[in-house]
């Protein structure tokens, strides 16, 4: 394949919920720019899109595919995206290198829940749109109806630029009003015959193009004012006022189709040829330092890494977007993360699992390399010397978590690698060696991602795995003062061990007073790993116990805190001030003042009200007002506190603080009393104390799993 320009590059998503027809819509466009010569089938598992065999299994996509294909001159990149919210990470990736986004909508079921969650992403990046209407060949295709719910989700910027004449079981004609054309197709799909729109529909092509063209008008000054003087706007005129609105997220055209007839395709192809944006005029893309970089092939080589996979045989595979310049086989690039120069061996145009070899990727266009040692998915590689940082795509935050085990002890390491590899691959996959709670914690987006991502364990890195619960990471702490001592005394011949610690414990908060009757003379501030301070308060006068010890001290308190004696867990929030003791000249040492100084603080630290306390997250929820009181109820019975209830488009935003400890099972029972039509985020805010009840329960838990180990 040639090299092409900027300006012949359209770079494009294909968007919708499950089943909408992406990946088929996709055939029918590689099937009419001559790249397949005959279109494959889900059914069939013969797609070029889903070659997966975990999708092949499921009938679905589960990642993001790039393919390619050409139309009059033009080179379009299409990323075929999966539909369900858990995959979403996928989304946002191809999000941010299209130039166009093509939403699928399934004319049977209307706008579905998992269009409206990634319409919410589109906004935020402003993407040009497109509709399509999709599977008009279906009995229960209801086109009215799907228009209807668009513009009630979207806004009233979708606009109508075909209909179908005869939707459903014979559905083979489409009226196209940008045009005031109608195309007929044959039964087999295709190329339609264009004729003339019949007299019977007239006044409705004729009402529906009169409302595109005062859409386009109302977004630009130039063509209003056109408008209003003749009445109407020339072809070229509402390609120009079209493109603009695009590029504004003005206008959102929408088409119709039958992908699985393969009727329609064609003219949205050609939609995409003269109207869709090219990569040179979409906003020039932010660099992380504020500034803009433009997308032109006369700039230096900037290339942004969006996506990385692994390939047998072959190692790991990098998808890029070059943003600036030209890149060419054998050229080297510095990695604007890491500084390593990486070079480009080779070059690829995909499609699904086929690669062509090509010898230039141009400003704007999208391909893949492989064997570049130490770059990784959000990296930017620039020239030598001249430093540019693409700003990098920022994901969602993990909502779902679960503990991963094999049974097999020689299979640890496996799966360590196989979880690097995955995370490689999906960067929402958050992988966690805990040692506090000695599991290996996996996050995602919810239960399907993570049931996904078990099955791609068993299946392509063959580990037999478990999930189970995650622990939780509970911490300790106290709510009192109270004062010990302790006598660490050992003899058996030779030298002894003798240390003796008198201490003040006491529950930190910042800016609190010195202890009271104690000479403070030397503080420690301890900033501990898992949150939280110790603050050792050195207050022995008269040499009762040598400075040399109280390292060895503090060392006995620290390992007490990081196995607390209520659960185990990690305590925090203390300070401690040593204010009396004895040593012996011969038989004391850092080992009898270790032991001594830990012994006093867990007498003291019994005796201080000791207090769990469960990580606190800030959840956020998007529902629909029929399911909002569910959710709400719901969340309450997970020990939640609601926060807040706002608007937010067509949704209501329920803020609520809720234990972590109850949120294990919240993604699968919210698309259950939502029917999917929700999506939810939660990040940590907090630690708060655990009800009294709870913390007795957790206490004897663990007390049982001592005597048990």
């Amino acid at each position: 394949m040639k090299t092409f320009k900027t300006t012949n590059i359209r770079n494009i998503t294909l968007l919708g919920h499950s089943g909408c027809g992406k990946t088929t819509f996709g055939e029918c466009m590689l099937f009419e720019g001559g790249m397949i010569k005959r279109r494959g089938t889900v059914e069939d598992q013969n797609t070029v899109s889903d070659y997966s065999d975990l999708e092949k299994q499921r009938g679905n996509s589960i990642t993001s595919t790039l393919l390619c294909t050409q139309w009059k001159g033009d080179k379009i990149n299409i990323i075929d995206t999966p539909g369900f919210n858990d995959f979403v990470g996928e989304v946002i990736a191809a999000l941010r290198v299209a130039d166009t986004g093509v939403m699928l909508l399934n004319t049977q079921n209307g706008v579905e829940v998992g269009s409206e969650i990634i319409w919410e992403y589109t906004e935020k990046f402003k993407t040009p749109m497109i509709f399509v209407a999709n599977q008009l060949d279906h009995e229960k295709a209801d086109f009215d109806k799907t228009v209807e719910q668009a513009k009630n989700r979207f806004g009233g910027n979708v606009t109508v630029v075909q209909y179908p004449l005869n939707q459903g079981d014979g559905f083979d004609t489409i009226v196209d009003v940008l045009k005031m054309t109608m195309y007929k197709f044959p039964a087999e799909g295709g190329k339609p015959e264009k004729i003339p729109i019949p007299e019977s529909e007239m006044g409705r092509a004729a009402k529906l193009h009169n409302d595109l063209v005062e859409s386009i008008a109302e977004n630009d000054e130039s063509l209003m004012e056109i408008y209003f003087d003749s009445g109407s706007l020339t072809e070229e005129e509402m390609t120009k006022g079209l493109k603009i609105s695009m590029v504004k997220h003005d206008i959102f055209p929408l088409f119709c189709c039958s992908s699985a007839k393969n009727m329609g395709s064609g003219r949205v192809m050609g939609f995409l040829h003269d109207i869709a944006p090219s990569a040179k005029d979409v906003p020039a893309v932010e660099r992380k330092s504020g500034k803009t970089l433009e997308c032109s092939s006369e700039g230096p080589a900037v290339a942004f890494i969006y996506k990385t996979i692994s390939e047998p045989h072959l190692g790991d595979m990098s998808f890029f977007k070059v943003y600036s310049g030209k890149i060419s086989v054998g050229d080297e690039l510095v990695n604007s993360v890491t500084g390593n120069t990486e070079r480009f061996s080779q070059l690829y145009v995909m499609n699904g699992k086929t690669r062509d070899s090509v010898e230039s990727f141009s400003a704007g266009d999208i391909g893949a390399t492989v064997k570049l040692k130490s770059t990784h998915t959000n990296n930017t590689l620039h020239p030598k010397g001249q430093p540019y940082n693409i700003a990098p795509i920022e994901f969602p935050n993990s909502r779902f978590r679960v503990a991963v085990k094999t049974d097999n002890k020689n299979d640890y390491e496996k799966l360590s690698m196989a979880l690097h590899q995955i995370k490689e691959e999906d960067p929402t996959i958050i992988i966690n060696q805990s040692q506090e709670l000695k599991q290996t914690i996996v996050q995602g987006q919810g239960e399907l991602h993570l049931n996904m991502l078990k099955k791609k364990l068993e299946n392509v890195f063959k580990v037999k795995v478990a999930f189970e619960e995650p622990k939780i990471p509970y911490r300790e702490t106290i709510t009192k003062s109270a004062s010990s001592s302790y006598r660490h005394k050992k003899q058996s011949g030779g030298s002894g061990q003798f240390g003796e610690v008198h201490m003040l414990v006491e529950p930190y908060t910042e800016g609190m007073a010195p202890p009271p009757n104690l000479n403070v003379r030397k503080v420690e501030e301890i900033d501990l790993d898992w949150g939280g301070k110790l603050v050792f308060n050195n207050c022995i006068v008269g040499g009762s116990i040598d400075n040399k010890y109280m390292p060895a001290i503090i060392k006995g308190i620290m390992e007490k805190m990081t196995n607390g004696p209520l659960t185990g867990s990690y305590v925090r929030d203390i300070r401690v001030s040593v204010y009396d003791g004895k040593m012996h000249p011969v038989d004391s040492n850092e080992m009898a003042f270790k032991l001594a100084g830990q012994h006093a603080f867990k007498e003291a630290f019994g005796n201080c009200g000791p207090q769990i306390l469960e990580p606190i997250y800030l959840v956020s929820v998007l529902v629909s007002p029929e399911s909002m009181g569910d959710v709400m109820s719901d969340l309450q019975n997970r020990r939640g506190i609601i926060e807040g209830m706002d608007a937010d488009g067509h949704y209501q935003k329920i803020t609520a603080k809720v234990p972590l400890s109850e949120m294990h099972s919240f993604s699968s029972t919210l698309r259950s009393l939502t029917q999917g039509r929700a999506n939810f985020n939660m990040e940590y805010l907090e630690y708060s104390n655990i009800p009294y009840e709870l913390q007795s329960k957790l206490i004897n838990q663990n007390a049982k799993e001592v005597v048990e180990s």
